[in-house]
């Protein structure tokens, strides 16, 4: 079946089940977006919109691993700025996406996700980097995944500050088969915490990620944009390539190779428009180590060449990409190296 014959029963479909679930939790159903409007307003402006016009504000997207956020993060700015992968932990930073349209610039902090296990000096600095998140912005977008709630969810929900509005995005909506048990569970959700919006959703359609954009809009302050029109984030070069090698890293080892494996930038020169990297995988274990390389070095290869491509990709350019694997027993509960690799 083609595209346009199977679109027009899947939006059907999404509209009967907002109007369900807002018939459930006692509210009015959102308008639907027309081809028309959803098309509109993804075009630039016109004209420069002048200071006094504009909106602005932070907004912390936040959540147990694994829930989608980093997913949600990319669709929302519409570029791919935070790494994704099976693993837990994949997001070890604070990124910053944003994305301006029309009158409004939307500046979204990924955070990783709140970690309950493993005491230990990444994790605690990982749980410092979400808490800081959280304390400056102007709204909080709560992600778990539809139809479930569990004691790391609630761990995650019980750092939220009080007087920052918190919408509960229900995500990987599209995983859920029986949809008519979302209205008793986002019910139950509802007394849980005061929340000011409940939105369900799949990060992976476009039409859910606009309405989403809509409905963050309403919360951002009148106020000049922070950073320009044309900004996707606020991460430099160098560090976007140290995230795509260890995302290619966690895809290409699996389970394998233990969360703790990170990655170093040792050197990033530019020459015209070629750029020339050099980075380090740090492992714990000699064992790690053979893992990462693989027979005969096949699988560090492979590595360095998705890691490449995808990055000449992002830059529309040349890149010359070096790696190494070091083993740095213990690092990730040694305070100093720790910090000494990055994480705050």
């Amino acid at each position: 079946m083609n595209e346009s014959s199977s679109s027009a029963p899947a939006s059907q479909a999404s509209d009967e089940l907002e109007a369900m679930l807002a018939r459930a939790l006692g509210r009015a159903a959102p308008e639907p977006a027309t081809a028309d409007t959803a098309s509109a307003s993804a075009l630039p402006p016109a004209a420069p919109v002048p200071p006094e016009a504009q909106r602005c504000g932070y907004i912390a997207i936040v959540g147990k691993p694994n829930v989608g956020k980093s997913t949600l993060l990319n669709a929302l700015v519409g570029h791919k700025i935070s790494i994704t992968s099976r693993k837990a932990q994949t997001t070890r930073h604070r990124i910053t996406g944003i994305r301006t349209e029309g009158p409004t610039q939307f500046v979204f902090v990924d955070t990783p996700g709140f970690q309950t296990r493993h005491g230990n000096a990444l994790n605690r600095a990982l749980n410092k980097t979400v808490l800081g998140a959280v304390t400056d912005v102007d709204l909080i977008l709560f992600v778990v995944e539809a139809g479930r709630f569990d004691l790391a969810d609630a761990k995650v929900l019980a750092l939220l500050p009080p007087g920052v509005p918190v919408i509960l995005v229900a995500n990987k909506l599209d995983r859920v088969h029986r949809r008519v048990e979302i209205a008793p569970w986002l019910r139950s959700m509802q007394e849980r915490h005061p929340f000011a919006e409940f939105f369900p959703m799949s990060a992976k359609q476009p039409r859910d990620v606009q309405r989403l954009l809509a409905l963050c809009e309403r919360y951002l302050p009148p106020q000049p944009w922070f950073y320009d029109p044309d900004d996707l984030t606020d991460r430099s070069e160098r560090f976007l390539a140290g995230e795509l090698v260890r995302e290619k890293l966690f895809r290409l080892t699996g389970d394998e190779l233990p969360y703790t494996s990170t990655v170093v930038v040792d050197r990033f020169e530019h020459e015209g428009s070629l750029r020339r990297i050099a980075a380090t995988i740090v492992v714990e274990r000699d064992s790690h180590k053979g893992m990462v390389i693989g027979e005969g070095g096949e699988r560090l290869k492979r590595i360095g060449t998705e890691a490449r491509q995808e990055l000449e990709r992002l830059w529309g350019g040349k890149v010359f990409l070096e790696l190494w694997v070091k083993v740095r027993s213990g690092w990730s509960d040694d305070e100093a190296r720790v910090r000494a690799y990055g994480y705050e």
